[in-house]
């Protein structure tokens, strides 16, 4: 089988890792398929090589469970919305199938260029997959839905809805570890800011905080555009006192 579920779709090798690992594991458990699109190889990142990264992205998949990861080589920290990157993503959405897509966050204060870009060029792209027209060559696919991950975004946005992965959280932090060469005793990265300790720890750090919104021990936040829909009020979990 070459379609998914769910694909995450994020700039760089350990982005996903980084922003909703759990959630990704979580899935998998459930028994979908899971995928990962990283839309470059991080080959202007300080630390480590291309090849270091490729190898390292394997391992991280392989503990996630991830079904399938492909990486679309466009350039690092040169990552554009144009109608030609729009249809190389549109064309793995197509291939893949995934009724739900995961991307970043549109957050006009993120450090990095590549993240503001890609929630833009990835909800774009899953529009443009829908068209007919566009490259006939495959069958159009539209995802149901696009969810942005907002794990440590400093302008704050609400989160329309947290995951818990309490159960998933010693598995997330080895998925990240398993990025040796670029968080080897790290104290940041990418849009995880610095505070003085260990990478790892401030990521606990801020899974337990999202994980308290929801009164659980971790979890991930999510934000649609779209409101969720409730269909049982009396069930509704998270308790208000």
């Amino acid at each position: 089988m070459d379609t998914v579920d769910l694909l995450a779709v994020f700039p760089h090798p350990d982005d996903a890792e980084l922003t909703c690992g759990g959630t990704l594991l979580r899935s998998a458990k459930q028994g979908y398929r899971v995928g990962v699109l990283d839309l470059s190889r991080g080959e202007m990142a300080s630390r480590g090589t291309v090849a270091d990264r490729a190898l390292e992205a394997r391992r991280a998949a392989e503990i996630l469970r991830v079904a399938i990861r492909e990486n679309l080589a466009l350039p690092d920290s040169g990552l554009v919305n144009t109608p030609e990157t729009r249809l190389a993503v549109a064309r793995v959405v197509r291939r893949l199938k995934p009724q739900v897509v995961i991307t970043t966050a549109p957050s006009p204060f993120g450090r990095h260029p590549d993240h503001r870009v890609t929630a833009e060029l990835v909800r774009d792209a899953c529009f443009v997959a829908g068209l007919r027209m566009i490259d006939p060559s495959l069958p159009a696919h539209r995802p149901r839905k696009v969810l942005h991950a907002i794990t440590y975004r400093e302008d704050y946005l609400k989160p329309t809805f947290v995951v818990d992965i309490s159960a998933e959280m010693e598995e997330k932090l080895a998925a990240i570890g398993a990025y040796a060469s670029q968080f080897g005793g790290a104290t940041q990265a990418g849009e995880v800011y610095p505070n003085g300790e260990p990478l790892l720890d401030i990521v606990r750090h801020q899974a337990a905080h999202y994980g308290s919104l929801i009164r659980t021990r971790y979890g991930e936040p999510f934000h649609t555009t779209e409101t969720v829909q409730v269909d049982d009020v009396v069930g509704l979990p998270v308790a208000t006192f």
